[in-house]
């Protein structure tokens, strides 16, 4: 069984406190152990990246995008290589492991235009023969503790920031698979980024807390539940560290008795079902409004009945299965518990009959669902669509607001002047009019509201510019005899 190394230094080191499988979530089958790394390793890796920091930070603008335009070709190249691994190891199907390596190289794309991202300002003459200008420089070390859910996209959205930024990082990726960032680390290396510049360590809780507590890491970013990231959040902060910690969701599409039906329920299905609905932009929850429940949910059990099931590497696949058993358990748990909430169960996921050992579940859909149930409270993370009915808009958008989680939402309609009222009210950090997921572009930042964030700045893009830079600003006289004079007073710029 082979077993998956951390990489230190730009060495593969195969250190293990403990070990622990990595499954083929389509067969249920063990394909690779996994070496959880003990505090010693960790810390190694800690050094490693603050022995590389001085000559990376160092190294010019120009040298650092020269790596980011190299990765960005080598991500294109090796995208089916890349895809089959991170089918393998999470199960869902290739045109989605592809779709999220596409995704992740927009911020490969936005870290090689470094040279403007990282300009600083001046003002001239701000006094008397004075000057002032800004500067970005790097945070540090950086920790990356990333999800199983999106073993691509999510690091890159991280590394690429901080290494343009010129921070050398520490990347400890989901335990359950791992195989894509030790991938990854491999394509920065051909690419040319120095040795240390980026370790990755594979762990646990023992892991994560080494990174929290390590006097070294001054920035953490994270991504993951909404009770692992408040707890990263306060444990970081405590220790002085700057930190990003992204949270679950709940994200809700509103549907007004004018929206396009058709289109609406394509929508529903793919944003509730894609990914087997382990994504934190999946749509959860429709909110119904008026009299359009009865058509809606008529539409989607009726594409639900299409949907194919199976293997990720089987091209007729849309689906596969879920990342664990365990998951697959949780996630019945709440079909099978929502009929005692008083909601109707239109299409029962459990039902579905898969051949083999793997982690398959079906789609289900519940409809009439109650506000104070599990199904509506919780993030359920699988594929599984709840509908709530509301009278009104105002009723629908309170409900959204009320909800603790405000990652993403969305709202179809052909109203404009509704649309436009609700971009303005909703308590979300993601607004889709008509678009299902709104994963911005990676020229803009992703990030949540309330629950669903735990810091000041959202992810990629300019905000991680922010994130992962520190500004200096810098106050210039030249020498002049004819101005020089002893003043105990407060400076004044005049």
């Amino acid at each position: 069984m082979a077993r998956i190394p951390h990489v230190i230094g730009g060495e593969k080191i195969d250190a293990a406190e403990r070990t622990q499988p990595v499954f083929n979530p389509a067969t249920g089958e063990q394909q690779h152990e996994l070496g959880i790394a003990s505090v010693q390793t960790v810390e190694q890796a800690v050094a490693a990246a603050k022995a590389a920091l001085p000559k990376w930070r160092k190294t010019s603008l120009t040298k650092r995008a020269d790596v980011f335009f190299n990765l960005r070709q080598l991500l294109k190249q090796r995208t089916p290589e890349l895809a089959a691994i991170v089918t393998s190891e999470h199960g869902k199907v290739l045109s989605d492991a592809a779709g999220e390596i596409a995704r992740g190289l927009e911020n490969v794309e936005f870290a090689s235009g470094l040279l403007h991202v990282l300009k600083g300002e001046r003002d001239e003459q701000v006094s008397t023969g004075v000057d002032v200008h800004s500067i970005k420089q790097p945070v540090g070390v950086v920790a990356a503790i990333t999800p199983f859910n999106f073993p691509v996209m999510v690091p890159l959205w991280m590394i690429a920031s901080a290494i343009a930024c010129g921070n050398t990082v520490v990347l400890k990726p989901s335990e359950r698979d791992p195989s894509a960032s030790v991938f990854i680390a491999d394509l920065f290396r051909e690419a040319g980024l120095p040795d240390g510049v980026l370790n990755v360590v594979h762990g646990d809780k023992v892991a994560v807390d080494t990174l929290l507590d390590s006097p070294d890491v001054k920035a953490v970013s994270f991504v993951g539940s909404t009770p692992i990231a408040k707890y990263i959040y306060e444990r970081a902060a405590a220790n002085g560290k700057r930190v990003q910690a992204l949270g679950g969701a709940k994200n809700h599409m509103l549907v007004m008795p004018d929206a396009d039906l058709n289109m609406t329920a394509d929508a529903a299905v793919s944003a509730a079902y894609g990914s087997a609905g382990e994504r934190c932009m999946a749509v959860s929850v429709v909110v119904a409004v008026g009299g359009v429940g009865d058509e809606l949910v008529a539409k989607i059990a009726e594409r639900m009945e299409k949907l194919t099931i199976g293997d990720g590497t089987d091209p007729a696949s849309e689906m596969g299965p879920l990342i664990t058993r365990e998951a697959k358990e949780r996630v019945e748990s709440y079909v099978a518990g929502a009929a005692d909430e008083g909601a109707t169960v239109v299409v029962d996921g459990r039902e579905a009959q898969f051949e083999g050992d793997g982690f398959f579940t079906g789609v289900s859909l519940i409809d009439h669902v109650k506000t104070d149930s599990k199904v509506y409270r919780d993030e359920i993370f699988g594929p599984v669509l709840a509908v709530v009915r509301v009278d009104t808009y105002e009723e629908g958008l309170q409900l959204i607001n009320d909800h603790q989680f405000g990652n993403g939402t969305a709202i179809f309609t052909r109203d404009g002047g509704v649309a436009r009222q609700f971009e303005f009210e909703v308590e979300a950090g993601m607004v889709g009019i008509n678009v299902p997921i709104p994963v911005p572009v990676g020229s803009f930042s992703f990030g949540g509201w309330k629950d669903s964030l735990f810091g000041d700045s959202h992810i990629y893009g300019p905000e991680s510019v922010h994130f992962y830079t520190r500004s200096k600003v810098v106050t210039t006289r030249w020498p002049n005899p004819d101005q020089s004079k002893v003043d105990l007073g407060f400076p004044s710029n005049s």
